[in-house]
């Protein structure tokens, strides 16, 4: 079955040039212009992940990513950002997107984020659970508890304390995790992402997330997951 994708962006040529990538390389692609259309397509199409404008008539992007973080907290959202727009990337990241692609874009690399996110969003059926004291790591049911509670996580959030529990202890700089977990670089990505992404965890799960309990800042190098 192909993967449902929803493009939300006013600007007509972009839809049309992301859409014919996606649609080439096998996916159903529905197109929104505005906010009320994308949450009609975001009922009824019910997307596999959204590629989403951070700025549109009607509404921002980010309150829609918003909208979207409360109604589906493990559904994928690539955000499109204008060069100057950093503030926005860093906003959008903060919210809960699981990357970011910079306009102007290569559709190519646009394919390969969509297809980089959706597949490490498929459940792991032959992965086990992992437990650390109160904190359990489920692979294939992409879900992480603490002390009984699911922690809402997103599917890059999720990912990125995957990877770092697998290798406890192991310290990783931020051009690695973009390497393994975002599959791109400090060419293609700013290494920031890897940082805001790292503040959400621990704010999600750490008692104090100041003084982190289970994911540590090593500084000058990178970060390291503490079992």
């Amino acid at each position: 079955m192909s993967r449902r994708v929803l493009i939300v962006d006013d600007e007509p040529r972009v839809r049309e040039i992301a859409a014919s990538y996606l649609q080439r390389e096998g996916f159903d692609v529905r197109e929104a212009s505005d906010g009320d259309d994308a949450r009609r397509h975001l009922g009824e199409f019910k997307p596999d992940l959204v590629i989403l404008d951070v700025m549109f008539p009607g509404a921002s992007g980010l309150v829609l990513l918003a909208e979207i973080r409360r109604a589906e907290p493990s559904l994928p959202v690539i955000m499109l950002t204008a060069r100057a727009e950093e503030s926005d990337r860093v906003a959008g990241l903060e919210m809960g997107a699981d990357d970011y692609v910079v306009k102007p874009f290569s559709p190519r690399e646009l394919v390969a984020r969509v297809r980089s996110v959706l597949r490490r969003t498929r459940p792991l059926h032959v992965a086990i659970p992992v437990e650390f004291g109160p904190l359990r790591i489920d692979p294939a049911a992409r879900e992480v508890s603490f002390d009984g509670e699911v922690v809402d996580l997103t599917a890059r959030e999720f990912d990125l304390l995957a990877f770092l529990a697998a290798s406890p202890r192991r310290v990783y700089s931020r051009a690695e995790l973009l390497d393994h977990v975002w599959d791109s670089s400090p060419e293609w990505q700013d290494p920031a992402t890897v940082t805001v992404h790292m503040r959400r965890i621990r704010q999600k799960l750490e008692d104090d997330p100041q003084n982190p309990r289970w994911l540590k800042t090593v500084w000058g190098v990178g970060y390291r997951f503490e079992p």
